[in-house]
Protein backbone atom coordinates (compact mmCIF):
# COMPACT_ATOMS: atom_id res chain seq x y z
CA UNK A 1 0.00 0.00 0.00
CA UNK A 2 1.24 3.48 -0.82
CA UNK A 3 -0.57 5.07 2.17
CA UNK A 4 -1.54 3.40 5.44
CA UNK A 5 -3.38 5.07 8.32
CA UNK A 6 -3.59 2.92 11.43
CA UNK A 7 -5.87 3.81 14.37
CA UNK A 8 -5.35 7.49 13.62
CA UNK A 9 -6.44 9.89 16.40
CA UNK A 10 -6.39 13.68 16.68
CA UNK A 11 -7.86 15.71 19.53
CA UNK A 12 -8.38 19.44 19.90
CA UNK A 13 -9.16 19.87 23.59
CA UNK A 14 -12.31 17.84 24.23
CA UNK A 15 -13.08 17.57 20.53
CA UNK A 16 -12.13 14.26 18.92
CA UNK A 17 -11.49 15.50 15.36
CA UNK A 18 -10.20 12.14 14.04
CA UNK A 19 -11.48 9.04 15.79
CA UNK A 20 -9.45 5.83 15.21
CA UNK A 21 -9.37 6.07 11.42
CA UNK A 22 -7.98 3.10 9.48
CA UNK A 23 -7.46 3.59 5.75
CA UNK A 24 -5.26 2.09 3.06
CA UNK A 25 -4.67 3.65 -0.36
CA UNK A 26 -3.09 1.59 -3.12
CA UNK A 27 -0.73 2.94 -5.77
CA UNK A 28 -2.61 4.23 -8.82
CA UNK A 29 -5.89 4.93 -7.00
CA UNK A 30 -7.91 8.11 -7.17
CA UNK A 31 -9.16 8.03 -3.59
CA UNK A 32 -12.10 10.24 -2.67
CA UNK A 33 -12.32 11.63 0.84
CA UNK A 34 -15.87 12.84 1.46
CA UNK A 35 -17.56 14.39 4.45
CA UNK A 36 -19.51 17.42 5.61
CA UNK A 37 -17.66 20.36 7.15
CA UNK A 38 -16.01 19.30 10.40
CA UNK A 39 -15.84 15.62 9.44
CA UNK A 40 -12.03 15.48 9.84
CA UNK A 41 -10.90 15.53 6.19
CA UNK A 42 -8.60 18.54 6.41
CA UNK A 43 -7.11 17.31 9.69
CA UNK A 44 -6.23 13.99 8.05
CA UNK A 45 -4.61 15.78 5.09
CA UNK A 46 -2.54 17.93 7.45
CA UNK A 47 -1.43 14.83 9.35
CA UNK A 48 -0.45 13.10 6.09
CA UNK A 49 1.73 16.10 5.29
CA UNK A 50 3.25 16.14 8.76
CA UNK A 51 1.80 19.59 9.44
CA UNK A 52 -0.42 18.43 12.31
CA UNK A 53 0.78 16.26 15.18
CA UNK A 54 -0.72 12.77 15.44
CA UNK A 55 -2.13 12.10 18.91
CA UNK A 56 -2.58 8.38 18.39
CA UNK A 57 -1.90 5.69 15.79
CA UNK A 58 0.49 6.08 12.88
CA UNK A 59 0.75 7.04 9.21
CA UNK A 60 2.97 5.14 6.79
CA UNK A 61 3.60 6.57 3.30
CA UNK A 62 5.94 4.94 0.76
CA UNK A 63 6.75 2.36 3.46
CA UNK A 64 8.04 5.02 5.89
CA UNK A 65 6.46 6.44 9.03
CA UNK A 66 5.66 10.12 8.55
CA UNK A 67 6.68 10.74 12.16
CA UNK A 68 10.46 10.97 11.99
CA UNK A 69 10.65 10.92 8.17
CA UNK A 70 8.58 13.98 7.29
CA UNK A 71 11.13 15.62 4.98
CA UNK A 72 11.95 12.39 3.13
CA UNK A 73 8.25 11.57 2.67
CA UNK A 74 6.98 15.05 1.81
CA UNK A 75 9.41 15.56 -1.08
CA UNK A 76 7.47 12.88 -2.98
CA UNK A 77 4.05 14.45 -2.30
CA UNK A 78 2.38 17.17 -4.36
CA UNK A 79 -0.26 19.24 -2.59
CA UNK A 80 -2.96 21.32 -4.25
CA UNK A 81 -4.36 23.18 -1.22
CA UNK A 82 -7.84 24.63 -0.92
CA UNK A 83 -6.30 28.04 -0.29
CA UNK A 84 -4.23 29.20 -3.28
CA UNK A 85 -0.45 28.92 -2.81
CA UNK A 86 0.94 31.14 -5.57
CA UNK A 87 2.75 34.47 -5.68
CA UNK A 88 0.96 37.37 -7.38
CA UNK A 89 4.22 39.28 -8.06
CA UNK A 90 5.80 36.38 -9.99
CA UNK A 91 4.82 35.36 -13.52
CA UNK A 92 3.18 31.98 -14.10
CA UNK A 93 6.50 30.49 -15.24
CA UNK A 94 8.36 32.04 -12.29
CA UNK A 95 5.81 30.61 -9.85
CA UNK A 96 6.21 27.11 -11.24
CA UNK A 97 10.01 27.41 -11.34
CA UNK A 98 10.06 28.63 -7.72
CA UNK A 99 8.32 25.45 -6.53
CA UNK A 100 10.55 23.34 -8.76
CA UNK A 101 13.65 24.79 -7.08
CA UNK A 102 12.22 23.93 -3.67
CA UNK A 103 12.44 20.30 -4.77
CA UNK A 104 16.00 20.63 -6.06
CA UNK A 105 15.33 21.08 -9.76
CA UNK A 106 17.67 23.39 -11.69
CA UNK A 107 19.10 24.17 -15.11
CA UNK A 108 17.66 22.60 -18.25
CA UNK A 109 15.64 20.05 -16.28
CA UNK A 110 13.92 22.84 -14.35
CA UNK A 111 13.03 24.72 -17.54
CA UNK A 112 11.81 21.51 -19.18
CA UNK A 113 9.54 20.73 -16.22
CA UNK A 114 8.20 24.30 -16.16
CA UNK A 115 7.22 23.99 -19.83
CA UNK A 116 5.63 20.57 -19.24
CA UNK A 117 3.64 21.68 -16.17
CA UNK A 118 2.30 24.79 -17.90
CA UNK A 119 1.38 22.80 -21.01
CA UNK A 120 -0.36 20.14 -18.92
CA UNK A 121 -2.53 22.76 -17.22
CA UNK A 122 -3.22 24.73 -20.41
CA UNK A 123 -1.24 27.79 -19.36
CA UNK A 124 1.66 27.81 -21.85
CA UNK A 125 0.42 31.01 -23.48
CA UNK A 126 0.21 32.68 -20.04
CA UNK A 127 3.74 31.84 -18.92
CA UNK A 128 4.91 35.50 -18.87
CA UNK A 129 1.73 36.91 -17.31
CA UNK A 130 1.15 37.66 -13.61
CA UNK A 131 -1.51 35.69 -11.68
CA UNK A 132 -3.19 38.90 -10.46
CA UNK A 133 -4.58 39.14 -14.01
CA UNK A 134 -5.83 35.52 -13.97
CA UNK A 135 -9.36 34.28 -13.40
CA UNK A 136 -9.98 32.13 -10.33
CA UNK A 137 -9.91 29.01 -12.50
CA UNK A 138 -6.57 29.91 -14.08
CA UNK A 139 -5.09 30.47 -10.63
CA UNK A 140 -6.29 27.02 -9.59
CA UNK A 141 -4.67 25.51 -12.67
CA UNK A 142 -1.41 27.31 -11.87
CA UNK A 143 -1.64 25.87 -8.35
CA UNK A 144 -1.80 22.40 -9.89
CA UNK A 145 1.16 23.11 -12.19
CA UNK A 146 3.25 24.08 -9.13
CA UNK A 147 2.25 20.87 -7.33
CA UNK A 148 3.28 18.64 -10.24
CA UNK A 149 6.75 20.09 -10.89
CA UNK A 150 8.67 17.35 -9.06
CA UNK A 151 6.52 14.50 -10.47
CA UNK A 152 5.24 13.40 -7.05
CA UNK A 153 4.28 9.79 -6.32
CA UNK A 154 1.26 11.00 -4.31
CA UNK A 155 -0.89 14.04 -5.19
CA UNK A 156 -3.33 15.50 -2.66
CA UNK A 157 -6.04 17.73 -4.13
CA UNK A 158 -8.15 19.54 -1.53
CA UNK A 159 -11.23 21.14 -3.15
CA UNK A 160 -9.38 21.98 -6.41
CA UNK A 161 -12.47 23.27 -8.24
CA UNK A 162 -14.07 25.55 -5.64
CA UNK A 163 -15.45 28.78 -7.08
CA UNK A 164 -14.14 28.54 -10.63
CA UNK A 165 -15.54 28.89 -14.14
CA UNK A 166 -16.91 25.82 -15.99
CA UNK A 167 -14.08 25.81 -18.57
CA UNK A 168 -11.35 25.66 -15.91
CA UNK A 169 -13.33 23.09 -13.93
CA UNK A 170 -13.58 20.82 -16.96
CA UNK A 171 -9.86 21.31 -17.62
CA UNK A 172 -8.98 20.32 -14.04
CA UNK A 173 -11.22 17.24 -14.11
CA UNK A 174 -9.64 16.20 -17.41
CA UNK A 175 -6.19 16.73 -15.87
CA UNK A 176 -7.06 14.44 -12.96
CA UNK A 177 -8.19 11.77 -15.43
CA UNK A 178 -4.91 12.16 -17.34
CA UNK A 179 -2.86 11.87 -14.13
CA UNK A 180 -4.78 8.71 -13.24
CA UNK A 181 -4.09 7.23 -16.67
CA UNK A 182 -0.40 7.98 -16.13
CA UNK A 183 -0.49 5.94 -12.91
CA UNK A 184 -0.51 8.76 -10.36
CA UNK A 185 -1.99 8.16 -6.91
CA UNK A 186 -4.41 10.93 -5.94
CA UNK A 187 -6.31 11.79 -2.78
CA UNK A 188 -9.23 13.98 -3.83
CA UNK A 189 -11.66 15.96 -1.67
CA UNK A 190 -14.57 17.91 -3.13
CA UNK A 191 -17.94 19.44 -2.25
CA UNK A 192 -19.14 18.42 -5.71
CA UNK A 193 -20.48 14.88 -5.55
CA UNK A 194 -20.57 14.47 -9.34
CA UNK A 195 -16.79 15.04 -9.46
CA UNK A 196 -16.14 12.29 -6.94
CA UNK A 197 -18.51 9.94 -8.75
CA UNK A 198 -16.79 10.64 -12.07
CA UNK A 199 -13.15 10.51 -10.92
CA UNK A 200 -12.66 8.32 -7.87
CA UNK A 201 -11.92 4.60 -7.91
CA UNK A 202 -12.62 4.25 -4.17
CA UNK A 203 -14.30 6.54 -1.66
CA UNK A 204 -14.29 6.97 2.12
CA UNK A 205 -17.25 8.79 3.65
CA UNK A 206 -16.42 10.49 6.94
CA UNK A 207 -18.62 12.01 9.60
CA UNK A 208 -17.68 13.34 13.04
CA UNK A 209 -14.11 12.11 12.72
CA UNK A 210 -14.95 8.54 11.72
CA UNK A 211 -14.99 6.59 8.48
CA UNK A 212 -18.60 5.44 8.23
CA UNK A 213 -18.41 3.84 4.77
CA UNK A 214 -15.66 2.74 2.42
CA UNK A 215 -15.64 1.22 -1.05
CA UNK A 216 -16.14 1.82 -4.75
CA UNK A 217 -19.14 3.92 -5.75
CA UNK A 218 -20.95 0.70 -6.74
CA UNK A 219 -20.25 -0.85 -3.32
CA UNK A 220 -21.42 2.28 -1.51
CA UNK A 221 -24.65 2.39 -3.52
CA UNK A 222 -25.35 -1.19 -2.43
CA UNK A 223 -25.48 0.08 1.15
CA UNK A 224 -28.73 1.89 0.35
CA UNK A 225 -30.19 -0.58 -2.14
CA UNK A 226 -33.23 -0.72 0.15
CA UNK A 227 -33.70 3.03 -0.41
CA UNK A 228 -35.66 4.66 -3.19
CA UNK A 229 -35.42 8.21 -4.53
CA UNK A 230 -38.64 9.38 -6.15
CA UNK A 231 -38.88 12.61 -8.14
CA UNK A 232 -42.34 14.09 -8.78
CA UNK A 233 -43.18 17.08 -11.00
CA UNK A 234 -46.24 18.88 -9.65
CA UNK A 235 -48.87 21.39 -10.71
CA UNK A 236 -50.94 23.43 -8.28
CA UNK A 237 -48.16 22.99 -5.75
CA UNK A 238 -48.49 24.13 -2.14
CA UNK A 239 -46.29 23.53 0.88
CA UNK A 240 -48.79 21.28 2.68
CA UNK A 241 -47.66 18.64 0.13
CA UNK A 242 -44.37 18.21 2.01
CA UNK A 243 -46.15 17.76 5.34
CA UNK A 244 -48.52 15.16 3.89
CA UNK A 245 -45.78 13.13 2.20
CA UNK A 246 -43.60 13.18 5.33
CA UNK A 247 -46.43 11.45 7.24
CA UNK A 248 -46.06 8.35 5.04
CA UNK A 249 -44.42 5.39 6.76
CA UNK A 250 -40.85 4.86 5.49
CA UNK A 251 -40.33 8.39 4.12
CA UNK A 252 -36.94 9.64 5.36
CA UNK A 253 -36.71 13.01 3.62
CA UNK A 254 -38.89 15.16 1.40
CA UNK A 255 -37.70 18.31 -0.38
CA UNK A 256 -39.77 20.69 -2.52
CA UNK A 257 -37.83 22.83 -5.03
CA UNK A 258 -40.09 25.02 -7.16
CA UNK A 259 -42.51 22.44 -8.58
CA UNK A 260 -40.26 19.39 -8.09
CA UNK A 261 -40.78 17.12 -5.09
CA UNK A 262 -37.90 14.76 -4.20
CA UNK A 263 -38.66 11.93 -1.78
CA UNK A 264 -36.12 9.59 -0.15
CA UNK A 265 -37.79 6.55 1.39
CA UNK A 266 -37.46 2.86 2.18
CA UNK A 267 -38.60 0.64 -0.67
CA UNK A 268 -42.03 -0.95 -0.26
CA UNK A 269 -44.68 -2.09 -2.76
CA UNK A 270 -47.33 0.55 -2.01
CA UNK A 271 -44.96 3.51 -1.58
CA UNK A 272 -45.61 5.25 -4.90
CA UNK A 273 -49.40 4.99 -4.63
CA UNK A 274 -49.19 6.36 -1.07
CA UNK A 275 -47.16 9.33 -2.31
CA UNK A 276 -49.65 10.05 -5.13
CA UNK A 277 -52.57 9.84 -2.67
CA UNK A 278 -50.83 12.27 -0.28
CA UNK A 279 -50.13 14.73 -3.09
CA UNK A 280 -53.70 14.73 -4.42
CA UNK A 281 -55.17 15.01 -0.90
CA UNK A 282 -53.05 18.16 -0.45
CA UNK A 283 -54.66 19.66 -3.55
CA UNK A 284 -51.74 19.28 -5.95
CA UNK A 285 -51.55 17.37 -9.25
CA UNK A 286 -48.90 14.87 -10.39
CA UNK A 287 -47.51 15.76 -13.83
CA UNK A 288 -44.77 13.11 -13.89
CA UNK A 289 -43.16 10.67 -11.48
CA UNK A 290 -39.93 8.68 -11.67
CA UNK A 291 -38.10 6.36 -9.28
CA UNK A 292 -34.34 6.78 -9.49
CA UNK A 293 -31.54 4.38 -8.67
CA UNK A 294 -29.34 5.24 -5.66
CA UNK A 295 -26.73 7.91 -6.32
CA UNK A 296 -23.63 8.77 -4.34
CA UNK A 297 -25.53 11.85 -3.15
CA UNK A 298 -28.37 9.72 -1.76
CA UNK A 299 -25.85 7.37 -0.10
CA UNK A 300 -24.19 10.33 1.58
CA UNK A 301 -27.51 11.79 2.71
CA UNK A 302 -28.67 8.47 4.10
CA UNK A 303 -25.45 7.77 6.02
CA UNK A 304 -24.77 11.25 7.39
CA UNK A 305 -28.20 12.86 7.41
CA UNK A 306 -26.61 15.83 5.63
CA UNK A 307 -25.89 17.03 2.13
CA UNK A 308 -22.22 17.35 1.20
CA UNK A 309 -22.42 21.15 1.22
CA UNK A 310 -23.79 21.33 4.78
Amino acid sequence: MLVEMKNLVKRYGNNLAVDNVNLEIAEGEVFGLLGPNGAGKTTIINMLLGLTKVDGGEIIIFGKRVNGNREDVSKHIGIVPQELAIYEDLTAAENVAFFGRLYGLKGKLLQQRVAEALAFTGLSDKRKEFPKKFSGGMKRRLNIACALMHRPRLIIMDEPTVGIDPQSRNHILSSVEDLHQQGSTIIYTSHYMEEVEELCTRIAIMDQGRVIALGSKEELKELVSSEERIVVELAGVNYTVVDEVRKISGVKDCILTDSTLTVLASKRPSLISSIVDAITSAGAEVISLSAEKPTLESVFLTLTGKTLRD
